[in-house]
């Protein structure tokens, strides 16, 4: 196919495609901060409830502590996915698609989220053992939490501005 008739055509406006590019700083090249704060609030959000979620229920049922963190990352995946998954659905997408630009968008936050966050609970002392009603659970999650935040911002920044990560939802907002 001949691209080259609508690359020389001057009925193209760039500026006007160039204004939408950079609606809420989801271009490819110059990214802003807030750009990507709000992409890791997107996921952090999902992530956060489906971990608070794996560990209540797995504190509640007794479960190890392996087994409680698998569940916790698992449900972080699955909530941090949804957020995704039912915005770009509400915009059209046919399931399929849907999941593939969301697996797409938050697969590498949601990774570099729960590694950071679930690495500073196994790192801080007596968290693994702490039980719900303890300061010391909360402070570690929600401490894992923030740092998880201030680490995977640059990343999310990084993949935004190649057109990668959230930049893939952008076209469907």
């Amino acid at each position: 196919m001949d691209h080259r008739a609508h690359h020389t055509s001057t009925a193209h406006d760039h500026t006007a495609h160039e204004a939408h590019a950079g609606h809420a700083g989801h271009q490819v090249g110059t990214v802003t901060w807030g750009a990507a704060a709000k992409a890791t609030l997107h996921c952090l959000t999902g992530c956060a409830i489906g971990e608070i979620l794996g560990m209540v229920i797995g504190t509640a049922l007794m479960w190890g502590n392996v087994q409680t963190m698998v569940l916790a990352i698992t449900l972080a995946f699955i909530f941090g996915y949804s957020f995704t998954l039912f915005a770009v659905r509400k915009a059209g997408l046919d399931f399929k698609t849907a999941i593939k630009v969301a697996l797409a968008a938050d697969t590498v936050s949601i990774a570099v989220m729960e590694l950071v966050d679930n690495g500073i609970i196994a790192l801080t002392p007596g968290a693994m053992d702490a039980h719900l009603s303890d300061a010391l659970f909360w402070t570690a999650l929600l401490g894992g939490f923030a740092v998880a935040f201030v680490i995977t911002t640059p990343v999310n920044k990084w993949m935004i501005s190649r057109g990668k990560g959230h930049a893939v939802v952008h076209a469907y907002h």
